[in-house]
């Protein structure tokens, strides 16, 4: 694996392992930052996938749009869809006031992150 290709992973593993923690606090648990997180794990494992193949790729938060770069070379992960949608939709919107994540919002997605995060990390040898 590429030097920066495993940097990209290293912070990927640490936004999974925030999304981890916030979900399982018992005290004051920030579920809207679970779910930015879980976001923010499956951008930079998508962007280190990219960076492994040598593949451009813009700074952006939007995961369908990432997804779209990787179809040359992961045309199964169209599959995915789905759940980034929902992931870069909940990481967005529940950032800022007027919305609030809830623990079962949180826990879909560091579920839809885990799942997804597995097929990521299998195909860097990981």
């Amino acid at each position: 694996m590429k030097r920066l290709t495993r940097q990209w992973v290293e912070k990927a593993e640490g936004d999974f392992g925030t999304a981890q923690r916030e979900l399982r606090a018992r005290k004051s648990p920030n579920h809207a930052a679970a779910c930015f997180h879980a976001q923010q794990c499956i951008e930079k494992y998508l962007k280190a996938r990219m960076q492994e193949a040598e593949l451009p790729f813009a700074r952006t938060h939007d995961l369908p749009h990432l997804l779209d770069n990787l179809k040359q070379i992961e045309p199964l992960w169209e599959a995915f869809r789905p759940g980034l949608v929902w992931l870069t939709v909940l990481a967005v919107q529940y950032r800022y006031p007027g919305r609030n994540a809830d623990r079962e919002m949180a826990k879909k997605a560091v579920r839809i992150c885990r799942e997804i995060r597995e097929i990521i990390r299998g195909s860097l040898g990981r």
